[in-house]
């Protein structure tokens, strides 16, 4: 039996942890339907997200991988407010927009945003997020379910979208400042030597060219 990876992405938690190696559900999805991974590296879906896949795909089930965790409760993020420095490291890393906050304001969690995925533990530069288990003893598809998980899955879906659109607009406008650079590049330097500039102007040609290719590349 062959799943598409629509079809194994159905079936994913949408945590969108990483902890399977890839950038988010959808990559591990692909990766699965590719026969390029195995069905038992989600430990968010743990033991019954390993028979899901197993029943979609047709593989074999087997253990989870410890190699890429274990199967456990439901967290959430908790923020000690009183150590937060509102650096925005944590908002910046949710995939599901979960943090609320800005630069240099204290950042708190909205619980049921939350997909315990711990990206935000690493980053927080003072260590003021904890982890809260929020299921009790229920762990993997038993202590999260098909609501919570297409919710998600939409906070992702955004939060992806905005951050693309935001890096495409950045890129945009440092490809403007670069042309308009390159149009009178003797009054954007400080060097009169025309063999400096000869240089200068064929390194920024050399990113315009590098921007447009990636551009028409991702088109």
């Amino acid at each position: 039996m062959s799943a598409t990876a629509d079809q194994i992405l159905d079936a994913l938690p949408q945590t969108q942890c990483t902890r399977c190696g890839y950038p988010d559900c959808a990559g591990y999805a692909q990766a699965i339907a590719a026969g390029k991974a195995p069905i038992n590296q989600c430990p968010p879906g743990g033991a019954e997200g390993i028979a899901r896949l197993a029943r979609l795909t047709g593989q074999p089930e087997a253990p989870l991988n410890p190699d890429f965790g274990l199967e456990g409760p439901l967290t959430v993020a908790v923020i000690d407010e009183d150590w937060c420095i509102g650096c925005t490291l944590c908002i910046k890393a949710c995939p599901t927009d979960a943090i609320l906050g800005s630069n240099k304001l204290m950042h708190t969690v909205i619980e049921p945003h939350c997909t315990g995925c711990e990206l935000c533990i690493p980053v927080c530069p003072v260590d003021c997020i904890r982890l809260e288990n929020v299921s009790g003893e229920r762990t993997g598809w038993a202590a999260w379910s098909p609501a919570q998980a297409a919710t998600a899955r939409k906070r992702y879906e955004f939060h992806s979208f905005w951050r693309k659109r935001d890096k495409a607009e950045h890129d945009q406008k440092l490809e403007e400042k670069a042309k308009m650079k390159l149009a009178d590049l003797g009054a954007h330097s400080l060097h009169t030597d025309p063999a400096v500039l000869d240089k200068k102007r064929a390194v920024i040609e050399a990113a315009l060219a590098r921007a447009r290719a990636r551009r028409e590349g991702g088109a």
